[in-house]
């Protein structure tokens, strides 16, 4: 595709609506320069921000819609009242339309991953579509999916994930054959349920050209970066991200009262300062914030709703790189390398 991505943006998701996604947007644009976007929402609101935005100038069309998708929304209940009007459908329908090269929200998640289905469809190879995340390891990142989009799968769904996920991170992390796992109760062969096990066996069994398929990985091997993508059901997914969340709160809590309890913690903390820092950076959700929507006939990302303006800038980067470097075209090439059912 041409250097030039045209993001749209649903300017009224997430807990704090304009006020994030404007300057968010800015900053995005200041690390990709050739980037413009769409922007979905209340015309009133978004013009005096957009202007007050120098990294903005000349790069935002704003569309003009009141209808903004709640946070606590039922899916079917967003979808009922904000089709065809909502800030949120007109970001993902403005990739439908070819307006756009990927959409961004942060807003319900469930409400974006319904509307997506209904308004892009999923792809004709893919049942049901999957939310992949970037999860901070000690080697650095690796795709995580499914974290949430549904719940329950079979062995033709994991593999089917794994390719998705390999294609994903391929772009990100430029491998030509990145690792893959499939997220086990242990790493030997005979563990497992029965769909994990018969979806080992088709990646072992099919030497896809677009992975290396690893084996079983456990819990503890997600922050140690033991493969490129790890691959679970979304149930056990979304349960592994909140308790990666909370527990990089907890650590930092832990932290920060252990430095202020006495007067040598105090002055040991003023000498350990830059490393304290390169940590909490390290374990920052901002920085590896936004889930890709995989398995549809366009690119959806989904910021975290309390995501701040870097938090939502790394949401439109991923956006950003997934269109530039053409995601649907690279994963529609690793599905047709891959068994038609698994117990092909």
């Amino acid at each position: 595709m041409s250097q030039r991505v045209r993001i749209s943006l649903d300017a009224m998701g997430g807990d704090h609506g304009p006020s994030t996604v404007v300057p968010g947007a800015g900053l995005a644009r200041e690390r990709h320069p050739e980037t413009t976007f769409l922007m979905f929402g209340d015309e009133a609101v978004l013009t005096p921000l957009v202007a007050a935005e120098p990294r903005l100038k000349g790069a935002v069309e704003i569309r003009h819609t009141t209808v903004a998708v709640a946070m606590d929304e039922k899916p079917s209940q967003a979808v009922r009242s904000g089709r065809g009007k909502s800030s949120m459908w007109k970001a993902i329908q403005a990739v439908r339309d070819g307006e756009a090269d990927a959409a961004v929200s942060a807003g319900n998640t469930g409400a974006l991953m319904a509307m997506s289905k209904i308004c892009l469809k999923t792809m004709s190879h893919i049942e049901r579509p999957a939310i992949a995340c970037l999860w901070p390891t000690v080697r650095g990142e690796s795709v995580v999916l499914d974290v949430g989009a549904t719940i329950g799968t079979d062995a033709n769904h994991l593999v089917d994930m794994a390719v998705m996920g390999a294609a994903m991170a391929r772009i990100v992390f430029d491998l030509d054959r990145p690792t893959v796992g499939l997220l086990n109760v242990g790493t030997e062969e005979m563990k497992g349920n029965e769909a994990v096990k018969e979806a080992a066996r088709v990646l072992r069994e099919s030497d896809l050209p677009g992975l290396a398929y690893h084996g079983f990985v456990e819990g503890t091997d997600l922050g140690r970066g033991t493969v490129d993508v790890v691959v679970t059901e979304g149930f056990t997914g979304n349960i592994a991200l909140k308790t990666a969340e909370g527990t990089a709160k907890q650590i930092a809590a832990y932290l920060k009262g252990a430095m202020g309890r006495t007067l040598m913690a105090k002055i040991g903390y003023l000498f350990a300062r830059g490393a304290f820092e390169a940590l909490r950076e390290k374990m920052n959700p901002s920085r590896a914030n936004g889930g890709v929507f995989l398995g549809l006939e366009g690119i959806v990302i989904k910021s975290h709703g309390a995501a701040d303006a870097e938090g939502f800038a790394a949401a439109v980067d991923l956006a950003y790189d997934m269109a530039r470097h053409d995601l649907m075209r690279t994963i529609r090439e690793r599905l047709d390398a891959t068994p038609a059912q698994a117990s092909a």
